[in-house]
């Protein structure tokens, strides 16, 4: 699994068309077992190489900004690419109502903060994105944010360890929730770790 995501590593318009059937077909199909809904609102989606290289490669094709566009897709999304001793999630509240959304996230404030992931008697914090404030003043979380969860090679053995139980919760005071990772999401997740 690469760790880096790079200029050389984006494939110009027409050469990405020939193939862009395919990569994303088979990868809509991977990126299944790297999503883990947690109570009613709350999804996780793991990044890894692979759902970055074709979030550029996508947004490139969409917009046509050449390489000025390519050096703001890589300086927003190469972060995202986990760097072998982590896992990397985009962290979305789902509520189409766009009312009951605003509610919902004016209560949420801060809910960055307390993300976890627990496996073999460990418990990893989630670490928000550092360059992003996900609460505004009034208390009110945003409804896209990132966050790291970073292992120790102990920890990247345990969470390798077939069977193990991954728990993914959040301690909000307004939002208590937990779920537990599927094996396929495990064995998934797992291949991020170099």
């Amino acid at each position: 699994m690469k760790h880096i995501l790079t200029a050389a590593d984006i494939l110009p318009l027409d050469a990405y068309e020939k193939i862009r059937a395919e990569k994303r077909g088979a990868l809509i199909a991977r990126k299944k077992n790297r999503r883990v809904a947690v109570g009613p609102f709350a999804t996780f989606y793991f990044e890894n190489y692979d759902t970055m290289w074709l979030q550029v490669q996508e947004m490139l094709r969409i917009e046509k900004g050449g390489a000025e566009q390519l050096e703001d897709e890589l300086h927003a999304y190469a972060p995202l690419v986990p760097k072998g001793d982590e896992l990397i999630a985009t962290f979305m509240i789902e509520i189409e109502d766009e009312a009951r959304r605003a509610t919902i996230l004016a209560t949420l404030g801060g809910i960055q903060d307390q993300i976890e992931v627990r496996f073999g008697g460990e418990v990893i914090k989630g670490e928000a994105e550092r360059d992003l404030d996900y609460t505004s003043v009034s208390g009110k979380a945003s409804s896209v944010q990132f966050v790291h969860f970073r292992f120790t090679p102990a920890q990247i053995l345990k969470f390798r360890a077939p069977n193990a139980e991954v728990i993914l919760a959040i301690k909000h005071a307004n939002y208590g929730h937990m779920a537990v990772g599927t094996e396929v999401v495990r064995q998934e997740l797992a291949g991020d770790f170099g």
